[in-house]
Formats: C-alpha cells, structure tokens, sequence
C-alpha cells in the first residue's frame, strides 16, 4: 500500500529521481542535493494546490481516522453560538472571544494577517498581556484584571476588554547593491477599555494566526531530538544558540518541552487546542473547564455555559485534535527549477538552516500511526532564538524571553497568497513576503540577515523562489 502511494505521489507532482538528478547536474552545485518535495513524508499532499491547499486530510490517513477527520473539520469550521441554544452541542460562545470559530482565524487552516487600516478590526490576529511581577520566575503574570489576552468581543450583557488601533511607520534600508527598500514598522494602542486602564508597564505581545498544516508531525518529534539539537550557551561557537521553552502540561501535571505558539509555550496540541478554545473562543473544554474571566470581571464570571459540564465535550475534543494532526502539508513546489534549488543552496550557505532546520524525524511512537517514523521537512528546529530589538516583543513567556521567538515551519509559505489572499509574515504579520521578513532578523539571525542583504540581486531573488517554493 505505501509502495503505490509513493508511486501515485510521485506521479501526480510529475517528479522523479532522474529528474532532480538533471536539476542538480545542471544547477553545477556539486555535491549539493535538493531536500524531497515531500515536505510532509508520507503525510504530503500532491492533489489541490488551491486555495483548500491547506483544508487537506495526511495521504497516508488509516481508514478508520478519515471519517473523525471530517467530523473534526466541521469543529474546526462550526460557528459557535451563545448559550443557551437549541443546538446544545455547539453552544457556550464566550463570554468574551475574539472569533467564534477556529477558521475565524485560522481562514481555510491558514495564516491571518494584521488589520490593513487603523480602523480595521482585528479579524485573525489577538494582543497577549501581561504585566511585571517581581515574585514570578519570568518577571511577568497575567494582567490582574485582562487576563493574558486582550478579548475583543463579548457575548450580550457582557463588556468587551477593548480595541487594538494598529498604525505603521515607514523604515527605509538599502541592499548591499544599492537598491533600496522599505519596511512598516507597527504600532499599538488598546481602546474602548471596558474594566478599567490597562496600568503602567503593561506589555502587549501581537500575534497572528499561523498556517495549521503539519502539526501532528511537530508534536510527533521526540523531545530529546529537539534538545539534542539546542545550544543556549553557543559551544560550538556559530552565534546560535537556540534552547527549548519548558512549560507546564496540563494532560501530565509535569513540566514538557514546548513546540507550539510563537513563542512555544504549549507543549502539545491537546494544550494548543484546548487553550485556544477557550481563550480565542471561549469555549471550555476537557483542559479548560472555566471561563475565561478574571476575578474582576463579574459579568463574564455570571454568564451561562453551554452543553453539560462544559461547552466541548471529551468526545468532539478528540476528534478536533484528531483533525488538527492529520491536516496535509502540500508538496513543494517546482523543486527542479535552478533558482529554487540554488535558492535551497543560498539558504544553506547564508546560514538560515542554523535555525530553519530542513529535515526533522518523529519518534517510534506518536499520538497516531500515521505520524511514526517520518523524515519530514519543515524547516524549523521548533526552538527559541533571539531575533534583535527590533523583533522584540519585551514580553517573556515561561522561559522565552522578551526578544526570543520560536522557529516558525516554513512550509506553505509561497501558497498564502493562493489561501489566505495575503503575503504577510513574522509574528505579527509587518512584513511583506519573505525579502522583508529577512530584513527584520536580527540578534542571532543578524549574520544570516546581511548575507541576504549584500548578496546579488540574482541570489536574492533565487532564495526568494526557493521559499516560495515550500
């Protein structure tokens, strides 16, 4: 069975190996070889490169895990409703939410973008709080009255925390060549503050839906391959020295490697998912079984819940999770086109796979069968660096600090456009495709950043291509 589908996968991206072997001879790179196209492994899709390249179940999904996968896209698109409803199973809506769907944000399991105009409102993107505290390990806690997250929305009877007003600025730079560029700088103002002033010191941490694709291979990766592959003191020297978050699991009680968020504090997706129920949506579920109110929210504390117990069940949890692990990473794209591959050879040698590692494995054992023993590439380490001034947030999060981000995967990130409508990148969506993301690195990606920057423009361009390409 595996043998035919490697054939069918082959065939249908029009692949094969006497093929990237004629793109490596005539690219002249020597001894220089192409990642595989699959970036997925077996998981990979090759059949829709649309604008539902990401609603795609894994290839290699068992039979008795494709009918749960389609209950769980319909999780994953349900609008929720305020409780209480005649449809009990899918109502409990806040009190406060930001959207009142997973795909709010995450539109076709894709990536949102930040507002295009100061009045826009936030429809895929969410404003994390909080506030210093001298008692706690990190220096900061949860605002005492917002909560770690800025709730836009609200059910009837219950104020919404308030706005975000984004402006930008403009940053003008030049290559190495001359030809000069232009970044949008973001800035930030809370409004229409329902309990209250935010207090001085707060800190605000802006943050995008990313891409949902790939995930249940990134949970699957054992957490010793992540820490094998850490260097928080740079002993080797190579001014990288990525190290994991550690953050609490609330399926074990025990303290676990994180690998989820952008700042990678959820250590696996039943936490990501039941956290984002609950704080984007306001749903509670098996790990989140309270509202999301602080003490001094009365009116959001009073409210109603949905279904029994909690507004999730155990049952329809399962099948979320189930979906969120199983979605389809697309296959790359025009993997023998000599830009791309000399673009793949540029990422290399600019050292952006210092920290964009190409090629990762899951374990022996994962959450399913379809995740086991799979060498797959997302580009990521799944590890916090720190990205520079510039890129700070100031805000740490269990063990990341205020300058360090999680490795984002960049698989599907040339298809954004198809999905999404949009070409917007990093944390909080200010740059615009994968030239001004660069830019934007510093801190340890500051070497990598200026071989970009005074490199050809031809060599620019082709690792452009190459990562339009994923």
């Amino acid at each position: 069975m595996r043998t035919r589908l490697i054939f069918a996968v082959m065939a249908a991206t029009s692949l094969s190996i006497a093929a990237i072997a004629a793109g490596v001879a005539n690219d002249g790179a020597g001894s220089f070889k192409p990642i595989s196209p699959f970036l997925g492994a077996a998981t990979t899709q090759t059949k829709n490169l649309s604008d539902a390249a990401f609603t795609m179940m894994a290839s290699n999904a068992l039979p008795e895990h494709q009918r749960p996968f389609f209950f769980g896209n319909r999780l994953f698109n349900t609008n929720w409703v305020v409780a209480p409803a005649s449809v009990k199973s899918f109502d409990g809506l806040g009190p406060f939410f930001n959207r009142v769907s997973c795909s709010g944000c995450h539109t076709k399991d894709g990536r949102g973008r930040p507002p295009l105009s100061p009045d826009e409102k936030m429809e895929s993107m969410l404003i994390r709080l909080s506030v210093p505290d001298a008692t706690s390990p990190n220096g900061a806690s949860p605002h005492p009255v917002y909560g770690d997250q800025l709730s836009e929305d609200a059910i009837l009877g219950v104020k919404p925390e308030g706005k975000t007003k984004v402006t930008t600025s403009a940053i003008a730079g030049t290559y190495g060549d001359g030809e000069p560029y232009e970044l949008s700088q973001p800035h930030y103002e809370i409004t229409e503050l329902g309990y209250g002033e935010l207090g001085k010191g707060v800190m605000l941490s802006p943050r995008v839906a990313p891409q949902v694709i790939g995930l249940g291979l990134l949970e699957a990766v054992p957490a010793e391959q992540l820490l094998a592959n850490s260097d928080p003191d740079d002993t080797n020297g190579d001014g990288i020295s990525g190290r994991a978050n550690e953050v609490m699991d609330l399926l074990s009680g025990t303290l676990q490697i994180g690998r989820f968020g952008w700042k990678a504090n959820q250590p696996n997706l039943d936490a990501q998912n039941g956290g984002a129920a609950n704080g984007d949506i306001g749903i509670t579920n098996p790990l989140h079984r309270n509202a999301n109110c602080t003490p001094a929210q009365a009116e959001c504390l009073a409210a109603p819940i949905g279904g029994d117990e909690m507004d999730m069940s155990d049952k329809f949890f399962d099948k979320l999770n189930l979906y969120t692990r199983l979605l389809a990473v697309p296959a790359q794209r025009n993997p023998t086109d000599p830009a791309v591959m000399k673009g793949q050879q540029l990422f290399s040698e600019f050292g952006c796979a210092s920290c964009h590692s190409p090629t990762l494995k899951t374990g022996a054992k994962a959450a399913l069968p379809e995740l086991e023993n799979q060498i797959f590439h997302p580009f990521t380490d799944l590890l916090l660096h720190d990205m520079g001034s510039e890129l700070a947030d100031n805000r740490p999060d269990n063990l990341a600090t205020g300058a360090e981000w999680r490795t984002p995967p960049l698989w599907g990130i040339g298809l954004f456009q198809t999905v999404n409508g949009h070409d917007r990148l990093l944390h909080d969506g200010r740059a615009h495709g994968p030239a001004e993301a660069i830019l934007w690195h510093g801190g340890e990606a500051e070497a990598a950043k200026e071989a970009f920057r005074n490199a050809p423009k031809t060599d620019r361009d082709a690792l452009v291509a190459f990562l339009n390409s994923l």
